[in-house]
Order: C-alpha cells, then sequence, then structure tokens
C-alpha cells in the first residue's frame, strides 16, 4: 500500500472510533431518558436543549477527577484492565458490515473473530477485580468468571446454526445469505443469543458482577474518573455490538424495501438497544444460583436441541 492508500485507511478507521465513540456517550443518554420515561420521572434536562449536552458533562466530570491507585493493588495490572473492556467491543465494529459495501474488514473467519473478542473482554473485569485487592471486586470477577462460562457455550452453540443455514462464518455472506431472515428459520437461535448477549454485556437481569446491593459496585468498585469510564463506554458499546450482531446475523442486516440499507441497519440495531434498556427497567436482578440454573439447565439443552433441529431440517432438506 501507498502511503496515500494507508493515510486513507487510518482517516477511515478515525471516523468509525470518533463515531462509535460519539454513539457510545449519547446511548447513555437516550437510556436516561428512556428510563426517565417508562418510571415517569424527568430524566437529564439540565445540560443544553432538553438535557442533550449531559453526555459531554459527565465525561468533563470523570476526566477531570484525580488518577487514583489503592495503595495495595497492582498498579500496573489495575491501570491496563479497563481499558481492556472497550478495546475489545471497538476492534469487534470492524468485521460488522453495517451497509452492502460498508465495512472496515470481511474476513472468512469474522463470526469467530468476534467470539473470541467477546471471550478476551472478560479479562478486563476479571483482572480489575483481582488486581483491586477488595474484597468485593474479587467476588464481582469470580461472578463474571463463572456467569461467561455459562452463557457463552450457549451463545456459541446457538450460533452454529446461522453457519450451517449461511455456510460461512463471514458475516457479509451471512447477511447476504438472508433472503428470508434468519429470525424465521433460527427463532430459538436467535432468543438464546439475545439472552446470552445480556449476559454477556452484565445488563440486568444479569448484572451479577456488579450487583450494588450485594457487591457496592463489585469489579469496579475501586475504580473512578477516567477508569470508571472506560468500563462504563465499554457496557454500552457492548449493548451496541450485541445489538448489531444480532441484526447481521438474525434480522437480515442491512436488507429492506424502500429505505436505503445503512437506515434499516440502524433502525433494527436502534429497536434492540431499546429493547435492552426496556429489560432494565422491567425485570429485577436474579439470585446467583438462579444464572448458574438457568445458563447449564435451561439454555445449554436449548442450544443443543437447537442445533439439532437444524442439522435434522437441513438434511431433509438437502434430500428433497
Amino acid at each position: 500500500m501507498s502511503f496515500a492508500q494507508w493515510l486513507f485507511a487510518l482517516a477511515n478507521l478515525g471516523l468509525v472510533l470518533l463515531v462509535l465513540l460519539l454513539i457510545g456517550a449519547f446511548m447513555i443518554y437516550g437510556e436516561r431518558r428512556i428510563l426517565a420515561l417508562l418510571q415517569d420521572r424527568l430524566g437529564p434536562n439540565r445540560a443544553g436543549p432538553f438535557g442533550l449536552l449531559q453526555p459531554v458533562a459527565d465525561i468533563l466530570k470523570l476526566v477531570s477527577k484525580e488518577f487514583f491507585v489503592p495503595p495495595f493493588a497492582d498498579r500496573t495490572v489495575y491501570t491496563i484492565a479497563p481499558i481492556i473492556v472497550p478495546l475489545t467491543a471497538l476492534l469487534s465494529f470492524a468485521v460488522v458490515p453495517v451497509s452492502d459495501n460498508w465495512w472496515l474488514a470481511d474476513l472468512n473467519i469474522a463470526l469467530l473473530y468476534v467470539l473470541a473478542l467477546s471471550s478476551l473482554r472478560v479479562y478486563g473485569t476479571m483482572l480489575s477485580g483481582w488486581s483491586s485487592n477488595s474484597k468485593y471486586s474479587l467476588l464481582g470477577c469470580l461472578r463474571t468468571t463463572a456467569q461467561m462460562i455459562s452463557y457463552e457455550l450457549p451463545m456459541g452453540l446457538a450460533l452454529v446454526g446461522v453457519v450451517m443455514l449461511s455456510g460461512s462464518f463471514s458475516l457479509v455472506e451471512i447477511v447476504a445469505a438472508q433472503e428470508l431472515p434468519f429470525i424465521v428459520l433460527q427463532p430459538l437461535g436467535f432468543i438464546i443469543f439475545l439472552v446470552c448477549g445480556i449476559a454477556e454485556t452484565n445488563r440486568l437481569p444479569f448484572d451479577l458482577p456488579e450487583a450494588e446491593n450485594e457487591l457496592v459496585a463489585g469489579y469496579n468498585t475501586e475504580y473512578g474518573g477516567i477508569q470508571f469510564a472506560f468500563f462504563y463506554l465499554g457496557e454500552y458499546l457492548g449493548v451496541l455490538l450485541i445489538a448489531a450482531l444480532a441484526t447481521v446475523l438474525f434480522l437480515g442486516g442491512w436488507h429492506g424495501p424502500w429505505l436505503p440499507g445503512v437506515v434499516w441497519f440502524a433502525l433494527k440495531t436502534l429497536a434492540l438497544i431499546f429493547l435492552f434498556f426496556w429489560l432494565r427497567t422491567s425485570l429485577p436482578r436474579l439470585r446467583y444460583d438462579q444464572l448458574m440454573d438457568f445458563g447449564w439447565k435451561l439454555m445449554l439443552p436449548a442450544a443443543l436441541i437447537n442445533l439439532l433441529m437444524t442439522a435434522v431440517l437441513g438434511l431433509f432438506w438437502m434430500e428433497g
């Protein structure tokens, strides 16, 4: 590649990162407004018109706070851990196609790439809890590890059906294969993926690693300022990523009548994001034992049944 091509690629990458960071910041504002609407409250309404500058005020507040490391913490790991959470989400967006000609990279193993990065994301929360040298933080990171094992296996199995139907791990080819959205052919797989995605992002009713009434704030108890902002941003980027992946894998991606593909992709993704916010205001948190039972005794068998049904129906379809 020439210097001009490298420069153009870096400019595109910078633009995508800027857009993602802005979306993540204003998702926080959007959630607070939606929760206020559903709970008959006002929500942010002071900073700027309709409170639109509230994300800017929050960022300035967090950035201006002191960078503090607890005296008995592992300073190096404690400092690096918060960066891992948003970084893995940002890297995952490199292979997410938002239209028929708009993506950063079309890897033939894109789905495996995303799943690998989602597993690495857990290291951010786990290392932050361990390095803080706090009992609350340690319990939160242990819950994160156990929760990851219980939901990532059903999530992976739920996506095998999509791969079998499309014949590819490329997200672009998976969307291209959806003349009929896969949610019609894989309704159980879609539900399993969405539920596991909620657990992946530590959202209610699966926010046990944070659990304010039990663990103060869980794995991020000892964090504040810009370090806490990384966790906060990472959670909302995770919600955006799961919604975008569900759109690509099950809802036909950019496919839709009349409107441009980017608009269809955005509408489907925003609808799923609204569902995440709605669930937060509607459901209570599960107990730890209930989550383990739910993951191993319900989600895993359901994912195996969905995989078996997909294989059998696919075999009959090929023979027919």
